[in-house]
């Protein structure tokens, strides 16, 4: 056993070292970019466009102006890291688990994808979309910051439904978080969770994100599955989906280090939600996202009420993950550099307990150890600062039938109440 941790630790090693250019290499100081690059500095930039920019069979442009690439499925990034070497994946994958439907496709579940590419269509089958890399996105990158992080200390008072716990939950520097969460237990065990959120488009700028996400974790494991706007990530101010991975200490973003195996190829990773965002007061637009543990071992994320396959982080990536979870939680997440002020959240408002107003997560689901689906309706909540952002955790009308709903929010440090 402690041959096989070591050979983990080395892999860890050799897939930071890939990672230079978003964790070392770009790490002077600079802001924005501005600083000139000396000649090493652009060769090495060059290099790691090569080696992240893999042999296009096809480029596409989304109608938002995205470039994305379509590349041969066992030519994508994943397939860099040493751990996923001996890989047996396919195009046609899909996870082992009851809920799938057999009978189900890309298309049919994806509903809006095929309206996102322009008029040269999307990807062809047995290839995936992977979003083109330029020189500015990673000189950009450089100013990435260090993964949203937390912290359980002492267990939850888990007596009172939305009760703040006995024990505390630190939120990393800078971070601020507004979230419902399943009451601690280090005994819990998580195949997954589900949510659908409802899309918005909070102002940042600089530094700043926002997003709203699902969040699944044990020990120094993470998984997130989402929205989020983010400059620095994206080099715009759009709502897109996003995927996070932190396995030990390497971590990042969509597919920007070698890790999540893609296997849709008609619905890419950072795709802009900008036809579907929310507008206060009238119609909500969500999004159904679902991070779920196949009998593999294997954390897929899925997508629409179908259960869309988007693609998957197999086992062999990570330790604490390696079985199943013990934390879940949803919200929202805003980050502001020291000194700058806080951003909105969410619908830029506090909740007045009105999903055609508030940002929420909807349809708040559990997968426990043998797969089976649990509606949550006990959960507690935690506000980083109550004075900015608000979190309840409510049972209101949805359609038909009271659902409860993770509602969240606030104006930050702007002029909205």
């Amino acid at each position: 056993m402690p041959i096989k941790r070591n050979e983990f630790k080395m892999h860890q090693r050799i897939v930071q070292q890939t990672l230079l250019v978003l964790y070392f290499l770009l790490s002077h100081n600079g802001v924005e970019g501005q600083k000139k690059l000396s000649k090493l500095e652009d060769a090495e930039l060059e290099k790691q466009l090569k080696s992240l920019n893999k042999p296009a069979v096809k480029t596409v442009k989304t109608k938002y102006g995205d470039t994305y690439d379509c590349v041969d499925f066992y030519k994508q990034r994943a397939f860099d890291n040493p751990l996923l070497k001996d890989h047996n994946f396919h195009p046609e994958m899909k996870p082992t688990l009851s809920r799938i439907n057999k009978d189900s496709t890309f298309s049919s579940a994806t509903n809006r994808s095929s309206t996102i590419w322009s008029k040269d269509g999307g990807c062809p089958f047995g290839t995936i979309p992977v979003k083109r890399i330029t020189k500015d996105d990673l000189i950009r990158l450089r100013n990435m910051l260090p993964p949203e992080d937390v912290t359980f200390v002492d267990e939850y008072d888990v007596s009172n439904n939305n009760s703040e716990p006995n024990g505390r939950y630190i939120s990393s520097q800078g971070y601020k978080v507004a979230i419902a969460q399943i009451p601690y237990n280090p005994n819990s065990k998580f195949a997954g969770a589900g949510m659908d959120t409802a899309l918005y488009n909070p102002q940042v700028k600089g530094q700043q994100h926002n997003g709203s996400r699902l969040k699944i974790h044990k020990g120094l494991d993470i998984l997130q599955v989402g929205w989020r706007v983010d400059p620095t990530l994206y080099g715009d101010t759009k709502t897109r989906f996003f995927i996070h991975f932190q396995a030990g200490k390497i971590h990042c973003f969509n597919t920007l280090c070698p890790g999540f195996v893609q296997v849709n190829y008609d619905l890419p990773l950072d795709n802009s939600f900008m036809d579907t965002i929310s507008q206060r007061g009238g119609r909500p637009w969500g999004a159904r996202m679902y991070i779920d543990r196949d009998l593999a071992g294997n954390w897929w994320v899925l997508v629409s009420q179908e259960f869309t396959r988007v693609g998957f982080w197999p086992q062999s990536l990570f330790t604490d993950l390696k079985s199943f979870a013990t934390n879940v939680d949803w919200g929202g997440v805003v980050y502001s550099p020291p000194g700058v002020p806080e951003p909105p959240m969410g619908s830029s408002y506090f909740p007045i307990e009105n999903s055609s107003y508030d940002a929420y997560c909807v349809g708040v689901i559990i997968f426990n150890e043998k797969g089976k689906t649990i509606e949550v309706d006990k959960t507690i909540t935690h506000i980083d600062n109550p004075n900015m952002y608000k979190v309840e955790f409510i049972q209101l009308s949805y359609g038909a039938k009271d659902m409860y709903f993770v509602l969240y929010g606030g104006p930050g440090e702007s002029t909205h109440v």
